[in-house]
């Protein structure tokens, strides 16, 4: 019936075909916003490209190779890339929005305590993104020096505008995606799949394969780029472990004595 309203379960249940619809609903919001972003990105192009093309000419100018420069290949290469570098720009201005769908998404069914501690969480989720953003940025300029250091002598470094764009966003893109790694991990702590003693107990594992996704995520082969990738994702899973310990310890304070008791134990009541 027109105007009949949906129950609202009390427990945050919601029926598969809630789920999808919910699911489109927020991919909707942030494509909407990814275009705006988009939009802005076309119009200060220029200043986007002279930024993030900024490391590669200080590596001309350390190097002194004139023949080191940023090449476009063909009639559709300088339009091509102004929509991608638009699409970058998109992504990382709407991100706040983004965020926010997927983390709503993930865990929609909470108590008022989770609310106050996951709300918290998610807005520190927009700085550790741009964060990740900025460490890759800071990286770049040592990225470059080492992977262009494998050029052979007399061979010149004529850069494909695509490719050297298509290198340096999706470097940035994957150290901020990489800092969120604490939020994935108290969002699975609030949908009960993990708990804060189970991090805490697997710490070792953690790091070992913390390192070694950096040392896979980041396109050179030097320990320096690795370093500055695991160590500030190490810091934050121990971050992410301190807070999902505080959510257990909240939800244990909650819970009425007797859901503790063993099976074959007879409650109070």
């Amino acid at each position: 019936m027109p105007g009949k309203t949906r129950r609202k379960d009390p427990e945050g249940r919601m029926a598969l075909a809630d789920h999808l619809r919910e699911f489109r609903r927020r991919l909707m919001v942030s494509a909407l916003a990814l275009m705006a972003g988009a939009i802005v990105g076309w119009i200060y192009y220029k200043p986007v490209y002279d930024q993030l093309s900024a490391p590669f000419d200080l590596y001309k100018q350390q190097s002194g190779n004139d023949f080191v420069r940023l090449n476009f290949g063909n009639a559709t290469a300088a339009f091509s890339q102004r929509v991608s570098l638009s699409i970058f720009v998109g992504v990382i201005i709407s991100s706040p929005i983004w965020l926010y769908q997927l983390w709503a998404f993930i865990v929609p069914g909470l108590t008022r305590k989770e609310k106050r501690v996951s709300l918290a969480f998610i807005l520190s989720a927009i700085p550790l993104f741009l964060a990740g953003c900025g460490f890759a940025y800071y990286a770049l300029p040592k990225a470059l020096t080492i992977l262009f250091s494998f050029t052979p002598e007399g061979a010149s470094n004529i850069q494909q505008v695509t490719d050297y764009f298509s290198f340096v966003t999706r470097f940035i893109v994957v150290f901020g995606v990489a800092f969120l790694l604490p939020v994935f991990l108290v969002a699975l702590v609030m949908a009960h799949v993990l708990s804060g003693r189970q991090l805490l107990k697997s710490w070792r594992v953690a790091v070992l394969l913390i390192f070694i996704a950096a040392a896979v995520i980041t396109p050179t082969p030097d320990p320096f780029t690795m370093m500055l990738l695991g160590v500030p994702l190490a810091v934050l899973y121990f971050g992410a472990v301190g807070i999902a310990l505080l959510i257990d310890r909240r939800r244990k304070d909650s819970e009425p004595d007797w859901m503790g008791l063993p099976d074959d134990q007879a409650s109070p009541l």
